[in-house]
């Protein structure tokens, strides 16, 4: 595959497994979505089977079946969705769509992201300004890095090539079933390919393939 046509969201990821699908099918990458993400959490909030969710303040909305440790915060807008587990401290600060049967952790942030079905954040992560896929994973002490030091925009590098995004805010786009280290760092405009593995302790930026093992930036290798 080539390395563009694995930046976009038909070779990322399974839309059947998010709340969000229909949204993303209007985009060709990922990222594109993340400017009207509030909007689009908050209408779709409004149109919620309200004898499954529970409005629990203005623009947030949680499945009657979801967990949500008393020491949590949920802000506005966001949906919690079935059977996730919300636990001690997590902070939602808003504009985040997490789906079924996923976990945010002790201390964990999440802030503009989508979180699809089965997604694990368990431990020190932040996740701010990205997409997590179907069963993705984030290892503890894992974030995404969303601002570049010198704040001009984000662009995602991809085969000796650069694609710029136009935007100032952009953390990481994880495919289904990607893995992520512990302690490893997401820089702004990170791309991971489908069922790819990035080893702990790891600083990644740009483009890495599906079906991979990053181990560093010169050692990324196919799975056999």
């Amino acid at each position: 595959m080539d390395d563009r046509e694995g930046l976009k969201i038909v070779n990322l990821y399974d839309l059947s497994h998010t709340a969000a699908g229909e949204y993303l099918k209007g985009f060709e990458y990922p990222w594109e979505a993340l400017a009207g993400l509030k909007e689009f959490i908050a209408a779709l909030g409004e149109r919620l089977n309200k004898e499954e969710y529970e409005q629990v303040r203005p623009q947030v909305w949680v499945h009657k079946t979801a967990k949500i440790a008393p020491t949590a915060y949920l802000g506005a807008p966001c949906i919690i969705g079935a059977e996730t587990e919300v636990r001690h401290c997590a902070f939602v600060r808003g504009s985040a769509l997490v789906g079924k049967n996923c976990v945010v952790g002790n201390s964990a942030e999440l802030k503009n992201a989508i979180l699809f079905d089965n997604v694990q954040v368990p431990h020190f992560n932040y996740v701010g300004d990205s997409i997590l896929g179907y069963r993705s994973h984030m290892g503890a002490g894992s974030v995404t890095s969303n601002v570049k030091s010198d704040k001009t925009p984000v662009g995602v590098r991809y085969g000796g090539e650069k694609l710029e995004t136009g935007l100032k805010k952009f953390g990481a786009m994880l495919g289904d079933f990607v893995e992520v280290g512990c302690n490893s760092v997401l820089n702004p405009g990170t791309v991971v390919g489908r069922h790819t593995n990035i080893y702990p302790l790891s600083c990644v930026r740009g483009y890495v393939p599906a079906e991979s093992i990053y181990k560093s930036a010169d050692a990324v290798v196919r799975k056999s």
